[in-house]
């Protein structure tokens, strides 16, 4: 039984890029450009991803002078594991503003 492991920085900005318009299909050249990621991670990756049936994958039909793309869209699982790593990534950004130390007022005449 193969453990799926957590989801790297990369592949959760791409399912981030997905969320935006979870029923439109993209494709790599589209993320590529969007979230910063070289052709070689983005493929591994966008495969990883549609392993885990968070992405499903179809070819776009070929026009003229342009070869067919493979294109992604995020799966239902997909969206509803965007919409997790959102809200997680919210609440670290509210506890992180929580913790940080407040200013203390210095006393008169000294450091």
């Amino acid at each position: 039984m193969r453990r799926n492991r957590p989801l790297s920085p990369q592949a959760c900005r791409l399912l981030g890029a997905f969320a935006a318009e979870p029923s439109q299909w993209r494709h790599g050249y589209d993320l590529m450009t969007e979230v910063g990621v070289s052709s070689g991670s983005l493929y591994p990756i966008l495969a990883r991803l549609a392993d885990r049936g968070l992405l499903e994958s179809s070819w776009d039909t070929p026009t003229e002078g342009r070869p067919p793309r493979h294109l992604y869209r995020l799966t239902t699982p997909g969206q509803q594991e965007a919409a997790r790593l959102a809200t997680v990534a919210l609440s670290a950004a509210r506890s992180a503003s929580a913790v940080r130390p407040r200013p203390t007022a210095r006393a008169a005449g000294g450091a």
